[in-house]
């Protein structure tokens, strides 16, 4: 399994930026055993939560364990603690890296199919909120979208002063992330918002598959959220399960999220933890 450290100039962010990439190109089989086609892989997009980067994924769960087993790449940027969102007065546009921007120029460096059926978004907490609200906005991209613990606490941020003791529940630090408070509710910020205008449109949604732990402080947002999407006749699948906001979760849930995912059955290559004897 090649995985990948990759830096390279964003032109919506301005700088060089880094993401790792599990590329099973180099994936061997067991004598006997059929050989992947040769055709462009299926590409999963993958996104950390605050303070993390993109490195959290590989050294938090085995994704790039069972991404061999599927033959599918897994790109995971880094979105620092800006909810990836565009930030036009800081020149921070991540919404349009993450949706447009990261999945072109991987196509370009990379054997990726650049079919929509084949192109997924996912993410944990911040990125959670980051690849359901980018999998809504750039629909015509992504066929599916995974939000696992999703960081949904839009609600009431309108509300929010800086007299709490932690930066991320701090008013000023929204309002670095999103701009004016006011105008979130009725923006494409605003998860609900987009999902209710696609529906009006009789878009072409993603399927939505969603998560969250029963004693995660989150659950009861990311409950709410499906309930709406259930009530506007949009196809998702939420499951639960003990655990809270932390690893041993999302590890085990990542592996659903890779199982639900419309992915070949191809199986574990030769490795030094499967070497047939």
């Amino acid at each position: 399994m090649a995985l990948i450290q990759v830096n390279f100039i964003s032109k919506s962010l301005m700088r060089t930026v880094p993401m790792n990439v599990v590329l099973p190109v180099d994936k061997m089989v067991f004598p006997g055993m059929p050989a992947r086609e040769d055709k462009p892989y299926k590409t999963l997009y993958l996104l950390h939560g605050v303070f993390g980067n993109y490195t959290d994924w590989i050294s938090g769960t085995n994704v790039q364990r069972w991404a061999e087993e599927r033959d599918l790449v897994v790109v995971m940027p880094s979105g620092d603690n800006m909810f990836y969102v565009d930030q036009p007065k800081a020149n921070n546009f991540y919404g349009e890296f993450i949706g447009k921007e990261l999945v072109e120029i991987t196509r370009k460096m990379f054997p990726l199919s650049h079919k929509r059926e084949d192109t997924y978004i996912a993410g944990l907490s911040m990125g959670g909120y980051g690849a359901i609200r980018n999998g809504l906005k750039y629909h015509d991209t992504f066929g599916c979208i995974a939000g696992l613990s999703s960081a949904l606490v839009l609600e009431g941020m309108d509300k929010r002063t800086d007299d709490a003791p932690f930066f991320i529940e701090k008013r000023s630090y929204a309002e670095s992330c999103f701009g004016d408070l006011s105008k979130l509710a009725e923006s494409d910020m605003n998860p609900k918002w987009l999902a209710k205008k696609l529906a009006g449109e009789n878009a072409d949604i993603p399927k939505l598959y969603m998560a969250c732990g029963t004693s995660d402080t989150l659950f009861g947002a990311n409950k709410d959220f499906y309930s709406y999407l259930q009530g506007l006749g949009i196809e998702a699948t939420f499951e639960e399960g003990p655990g809270a906001h932390e690893w041993d979760f999302w590890n085990t849930y990542i592996k659903k999220v890779i199982d639900w995912l419309p992915l070949e059955q191809n199986g574990m290559g030769i490795n030094s933890g499967n070497v047939g004897v």
